[in-house]
């Protein structure tokens, strides 16, 4: 999953591939292809400046979120599917971290 800020990036691109980078990443990572998601593609997010790089870690259910900085991604956040957070670059929301493993409320998480 990508995003782009609306003041960067008035209309979602159509192009493929993308020509202008996102301002958000996403992956959902599975078994056969982890070691690509935290090792290559975040090597190249970084480099192409994403600002924020977000890991959905489907076998612990934890949120991982990366912000960029000049020398590596820093680990901003790490949040299990029992919290509420405003995760960055989307502080304004509550993010209840269980949506993103299917569950309704924090009592399903424990």
């Amino acid at each position: 999953l990508s995003g782009w800020r609306r003041d960067r990036v008035p209309a979602m691109p159509t192009e493929f591939p993308v020509p202008i980078a996102p301002d958000w990443v996403c992956e959902i990572l599975s078994t056969s292809t982890a070691w690509r998601d935290l090792g290559v593609k975040k090597d190249v997010y970084h480099r192409a400046r994403v600002s924020h790089y977000w890991v959905v870690d489907r076998s612990h259910r934890l949120l991982l979120v990366y912000r960029w900085s000049e020398r590596a991604y820093e680990l901003a956040l790490t949040a299990p599917a029992s919290e509420t957070v405003h995760a960055e670059p989307f502080e304004a929301v509550d993010l209840f971290v269980g949506r993103l493993f299917g569950l309704e409320s924090p009592e399903e998480a424990v």
